[in-house]
């Protein structure tokens, strides 16, 4: 008897689930879905099988014949919720849980009218990673344990229903709609995903369209018009696509990421949409995850690297095919110093900085942070680097074929390794990645003629001239290396000669803006609160909050800003910015 997964109440001696039949019923006026979860497992089984809920309110509990079976819904514990026990008859195989949800879901964001960009109807979007589908449906909320579902949606008939599934068909029943979706392909269940609101659809290729509000639609299919290239790409890289479909959703400001990568319906914060398709890279990221992510998972928390670590070095892959080595260089630049400031970050709790972390009594989200991302892309570069292209990519190409549809540790990701690229952890001191905190000696170190440049304007203000040429990665570059006491004058200068300030990419501004605060550069405050009232996505709410709080004159603004603007956030994201505030 054992707990696999530190985050979930699952038994590795009780029987698991394979099929989820979900029906939901969206009730905007009191922010609940009323929903009934059908679970059916891999075998016939008796005794307690438990499951994980959190601030569900547990109705009824049946059999496949509609008898009652008893259950028990302990008291919270602060981070896992609440364990839903259910006693099974002897050759039960079925079970039907009856239930509705709470207004504060941590998975659900509603939003008023008023937060969307047509201001007339509601909509509601769901966020389920890491551990928060646990809080939309009662079940083994594990990355370990896979399930197919068939679902139905029932909402105000002048909404749309998307999932992250395969579309079934629409029935309208008076002033309701009921949408139904199948998911064929055995899913982990953080990547149980749906959003409802005044919707529409624009074809991208063969393969994919993007969904957006119709207010925001045309802009986001020239943003995205070049994702079947993306596909093709990917596919030359990684292996056929295994899930037929690869649709994009424009979510409203508030989501709390960059993208998400749901199968069949990527979800992607509409920052970027910044008109010269010079974000894009979020998107090549979600598409890589449906090899690495999707397709081959970790089996917890403590293994996330094998996701986002795996997907950063495919995305850098991705854009190399498609925009050049320079690029991916600038990109592999970024995330080296992103990773810098989240071991700086962790400076408290080292071990948070290791690529295989141990997280028993640890929030997820808490950890959550850069290095599982860029530690993660420089092991698999070494890698690499010590056998050269070709045989990597064979590897790679070995490693998701052998593993479709499964969840891995890192302890079998060595084993597999040992076996087909023997010597080769040894040669790199994957220890060092693996175990242990900060970031290796002699780590990979991306080069290119662009990248000299940029070093060489080290506190320089360039010129038109100089900057002519420069992608936003390059601006950010630049920015993000002002030295600490860069005077305030440098500031004034470059918004006089770039008008930073006003940029519309967000990217730049975010690097811009917190830069600016640090140096005490005033003119940046008044765009800095406007921004906090625009978006709610993490990677921007993060370093502008904790740019403001470093003073405590900032720290006060900071906090009147979150009361104004929490509101606005995803519960995720609340609870980022206030373990900020609360820290500072």
């Amino acid at each position: 008897m054992a707990r696999l997964d530190p985050h979930s109440y699952n038994d590795d001696t009780q029987p698991e689930t394979e099929n989820l039949t979900w029906k939901a019923r969206v009730d905007f006026r009191t922010r609940r879905l009323h929903a009934e979860a059908t679970l059916s497992l891999k075998e016939t089984s008796a005794g307690p099988l438990d499951l994980d809920t959190r601030d569900l309110e547990i109705r009824s509990v049946v059999d496949a014949e509609g008898k009652p079976l008893p259950f028990l819904v302990s008291p919270p514990e602060p981070i896992l919720g609440s364990r839903l026990r259910v006693e099974l008859r002897p050759g039960t195989k079925q079970l039907t849980i009856r239930y509705r949800t709470s207004p504060q879901a941590s998975a659900l964001q509603w939003l008023t009218p008023a937060q969307t960009a047509g201001g007339q109807f509601p909509y509601l979007f769901s966020q389920c990673q890491a551990i928060h589908a646990r809080s939309v449906v009662p079940l083994q909320d594990t990355p370990r344990i896979r399930i197919r579902y068939r679902a139905e949606l029932t909402v105000p008939k002048e909404l749309k229903a998307v999932m992250a599934a395969g579309f079934t068909g629409r029935e309208e029943q008076g002033v309701e709609a009921v949408e139904r979706y199948e998911m064929p392909q055995p899913i982990p269940p953080y990547l149980l995903a749906f959003a409802v609101g005044r919707l529409a659809a624009k074809e991208l290729g063969p393969r994919s369209r993007v969904w957006a509000e119709p207010e925001v639609l045309e802009s986001a299919a020239e943003e995205f018009e070049d994702v079947d290239a993306m596909l093709r790409a990917a596919e030359a890289l990684f292996g056929a696509y295994d899930w037929e479909r690869f649709d994009l959703l424009t979510m409203p400001p508030s989501f709390p990421y960059g993208g998400m990568e749901n199968p069949r319906l990527t979800f992607l914060t509409p920052t970027l949409l910044a008109g010269d398709k010079s974000l894009v890279s979020v998107v090549a990221h979600e598409l890589a995850h449906s090899w690495t992510g999707n397709l081959v998972t970790n089996a917890s928390a403590e293994h996330f690297w094998l996701n986002e670590g795996f997907t950063v070095f495919a995305e850098r892959r991705i854009l190399e095919v498609l925009y050049g080595s320079d690029v991916a260089a600038l990109h592999a630049a970024l995330g080296r110093r992103a990773l810098e400031d989240a071991v700086q970050h962790f400076k408290d709790h080292p071990k948070l900085t290791a690529l295989r972390t141990h997280l028993s009594g640890v929030d997820p989200d808490e950890a959550f942070s850069q290095v599982p991302y860029e530690k993660g892309f420089l092991f698999l570069r070494a890698i690499e680097d010590a056998v050269g292209r070709p045989a990597f990519d064979d590897f790679l190409k070995r490693y998701i074929e052998s593993h479709r549809f499964q969840a891995l540790t890192t302890e079998q990701f060595t084993t597999f390794v040992e076996k087909h690229l023997p010597g080769v952890l040894a040669k790199v001191d994957a220890e060092a990645y693996l175990n242990k905190p900060g970031i290796p000696q002699g780590s990979p170190v991306p080069r290119s003629n662009r990248l000299e440049q940029i070093g060489r304007m080290k506190d320089k203000v360039p010129t038109a001239e100089d900057v002519k040429d420069w992608t936003p990665a390059e601006w950010q570059l630049y920015i993000e290396g002002l030295r600490k006491g860069t005077p305030r004058d440098v500031f004034r200068q470059l918004d006089e000669r770039f008008h930073l300030t006003k940029s519309h990419n967000s990217e730049v501004l975010v690097s811009w803006l917190a830069a600016a605060l640090r140096a005490g550069w005033e003119p940046a405050l008044g765009r800095t609160e406007a921004f906090l009232g625009e978006v709610g996505r993490m990677k921007y709410l993060k370093p502008l909050y904790g740019a403001l709080a470093a003073t405590l004159e900032g720290k006060a603004l900071a906090r009147s800003l979150f009361n104004r603007y929490a509101e606005r956030y995803h519960p995720i994201a609340q609870a980022a910015v206030e373990s900020i505030l609360n820290r500072a």
